[in-house]
């Protein structure tokens, strides 16, 4: 039976493989393929990722070595995984330290022994990681079952994820309303001032707002996921993905194109990650489980509120932006959005740049505090989340969400619940 399973994943990985090398090109001179024109060669080849990231999974289903070990094994070989990534990375960050050193006369001969120390972390990082990842995937995977959501024992779809230098995300929003019209995928290790060059070229060339922002995880299949040392996120983070694979056969996902169903779907995933992944950390990793909060004092003073509050004071600004955009003031509204950018980084939050395109892209998520201003759409997707008694049923409560419209029937179904 496991080596039926092994072969369906390997099945399932060709079948969206194919699927990704579909591309559909847009007509010659509109404003996406404008948009294209200005990135140049700075996109994303996805093509070339799944076919290597393809290669890679199926080369780790057929030797299936991690089957072999033991579960505390199983255990030390993520934690020593875990411990290569913040290795590679401390290094990694060492070595740019030293080249952004303009006292330092000869960079290369000054990293010398770092590099080959990095490289050496590099080679015994790639020779750790199928193992580990497939153990990660099955320790999800095994949850996932737990919660209903397997087929013939086994997480359908399957759990399937790889560690990965992320690209960073083009987007693109209209000036006079907060809308991802467009997102396109750029290679990884832009520097800033290439950024800020395209997200310029895009405003003065199309008369569009945009910016490039990172990535912590990709849906793809397998999803990519970002290098980290950070285990708890790790799990949460291809919990995430996972619920993205599992609403692509669903309405919620097969309608991801449409703005609201967009923010509907990240929201789901957002909250459905967090409860995965700590299970997951529960049953696997016991000893990081964060701990609880201290109890307060019962008769203790109220606490002085924060000086500076980033989610209302972000939640305060797009929603002045927007009004300022209904009222046609195209131009002051951006012109506050700077304003109140130069407040965040002045009470110590670096925003580079706070504009339409941020408010489209973080609007998106319901983690981000204030991002989403006024948009009802977290907090009712957590009063349907609190009303159901489990990750399956909060699936399938919303999975046949197609238009925002969907989303109101559905919250008025359980608060009329609620209140019986």
């Amino acid at each position: 039976m496991r080596r039926l399973f092994l072969w369906l994943k390997l099945l399932l990985l060709t079948i969206i493989c194919l699927f990704f090398l579909a591309r559909e090109w847009p007509p010659f001179g509109d404003e996406y393929t404008q948009i294209l024109q200005l990135v140049g060669l700075r996109q994303f080849d996805f093509v070339s990722w799944e076919l290597n990231a393809f290669a890679a999974k199926a080369e780790g289903v057929l030797a299936n070595n991690d089957a072999f070990l033991d579960e505390a094994s199983r255990k030390q070989t993520v934690l020593d995984f875990m411990a290569l990534v913040q290795e590679v990375q401390q290094l990694d960050g060492q070595i740019s330290q030293i080249y952004t050193d303009p006292n330092v006369a000869n960079p290369v001969a000054a990293t010398a022994v770092l590099q080959a120390q990095f490289t050496q972390k590099r080679d015994e990082l790639a020779a750790l990681q199928p193992v580990a990842e497939a153990i990660v995937q099955d320790q999800v995977g095994h949850i996932l079952v737990e919660e209903g959501f397997g087929v013939l024992g086994q997480a359908w779809p399957p759990v399937m994820m790889q560690m990965t230098p992320l690209p960073s995300l083009l987007i693109v929003s209209p000036r006079d309303r907060i809308e991802r019209i467009y997102g396109v995928s750029l290679i990884p290790g832009l520097s800033t001032a290439e950024k800020d060059a395209l997200e310029t070229a895009v405003f003065e060339q199309l008369n569009l707002s945009a910016l490039v922002v990172p990535l912590g995880g990709l849906g793809t299949y397998p999803a990519m996921i970002m290098e980290t040392s950070n285990l708890n996120w790790f799990m949460e983070v291809t919990a995430h993905e996972w619920a993205h694979h599992w609403m692509t056969f669903f309405p919620v996902g097969l309608n991801y194109g449409d703005p609201q169903v967009r923010i509907i779907n990240e929201t789901i995933a957002s909250i459905f990650d967090q409860e995965i992944g700590s299970r997951v950390i529960e049953q696997y990793y016991p000893e990081f489980v964060p701990p609880p909060p201290p109890p307060e004092a019962p008769e203790a003073a109220p606490a002085d509120p924060p000086a500076f509050d980033f989610g209302a004071e972000l939640a305060t600004t797009r929603i002045r932006a927007e009004e300022l955009m209904a009222a046609c003031d195209i131009e002051g509204a951006e012109a506050y959005m700077e304003a109140q950018r130069l407040v965040f980084l002045q009470n110590g939050f670096g925003i580079r740049k706070l504009n339409q395109a941020y408010f489209a892209f973080y609007g998106a998520y319901a983690a981000v505090p204030g991002a989403t201003g006024s948009d009802p759409t977290g907090p009712m997707l957590r009063d349907i989340h609190a009303n159901t008694h489990t990750p399956r049923a909060f699936m399938e409560a919303v999975a046949p969400i197609a238009t925002f419209s969907d989303l109101e029937e559905i919250w008025d179904e359980f608060a009329v619940v609620e209140s019986q």
